[in-house]
């Protein structure tokens, strides 16, 4: 019951109405060619993460994303990661994320570059995978567990729909030695609906769930962005979803990563 609390919840902060159209306008307004996109056209609005599509590659490097690999993005928002990872690492990525909006969205770009054969998006619950056992070479969530309290669950779950010898590929904030977070942060209004762990405790719960660290890299100074929500262009997709609230989500990332209250990792786990 709580899990379904949450999922309404989380969804309800996320979800925007006519979202689709809404990018679709904000490329045009850009001079983006329609009939034509990359992802490097894209990746100002469907690269929702911190460090946008420069740390998207950066991960697909440290996990080796190579052709063929079959990979579940978990959170996957706009389908910006799983676009690269199948333009230009050659993977097979299925999508799940809990809002309907962003999925919808993520289907028409998706199907706008001619991708529908390489990665398809569906509407799920990352604490409720639907998925049989060891399917998938490859899970991958960027920026996904912040608004998740049951971060056992999540990993456990991540654990079994991977083969063995499979990896997990994440990107996440985490709490800081100092604290509390100062809100609002770009995930949650108020700390009902943020869940952080210290990147020490998240390495015992995804262990705990039997992965073994391959690599785990603090990456706090490539995720952290604009320095003044003024420096966050127009058409951007922070400002398209969050509206003249981004100023102040902007000035309270900066004051919780200066503050040492806030950090972001890349890691890699095997699954043995």
């Amino acid at each position: 019951m709580q899990s379904d609390i949450d999922a309404r919840a989380i969804s309800g902060y996320w979800g925007r109405e006519n979202l689709a159209e809404a990018i679709l306008a904000a490329l045009k307004a850009r001079g983006t060619n329609l009939d034509a996109l990359t992802p490097d056209d894209l990746a100002p609005v469907d690269q929702f993460h911190g460090g946008g599509k420069p740390v998207t590659v950066r991960l697909a490097k440290l996990a080796g994303a190579a052709p063929g690999m079959r990979v579940l993005d978990v959170g996957g928002g706009f389908g910006g990661p799983a676009r690269t990872l199948a333009v230009e690492f050659g993977c097979q990525v299925t999508v799940v994320d809990l809002t309907e909006s962003y999925v919808r969205a993520a289907r028409m770009l998706t199907a706008r570059m001619g991708l529908g054969d390489r990665v398809s998006h569906h509407v799920g619950n990352a604490l409720d995978l639907t998925f049989p056992d060891g399917p998938f070479d490859l899970v991958w969530t960027q920026n996904s567990g912040m608004n998740i309290a049951d971060k056992e669950r999540l990993y456990a779950g991540f654990h079994r729909v991977l083969r063995p010898g499979g990896l997990l590929a994440l990107q996440e904030p985490m709490a800081g030695p100092v604290q509390p977070l100062v809100y609002p942060v770009m995930w949650a209004r108020d700390a009902s609906t943020s869940f952080l762990r210290t990147p020490a405790e998240m390495k015992a719960v995804i262990e705990g769930a039997g992965f073994k660290a391959r690599r785990w890299d603090d990456v706090t100074a490539e995720t952290a962005g604009p320095t003044t929500g003024a420096a966050i262009p127009l058409h951007s997709i922070q400002r398209l979803l969050m509206g003249e609230a981004i100023d102040e989500i902007v000035r309270a990332g900066q004051r919780n990563r200066a503050e040492g209250r806030l950090v972001s990792v890349q890691a890699v786990f095997d699954r043995p």
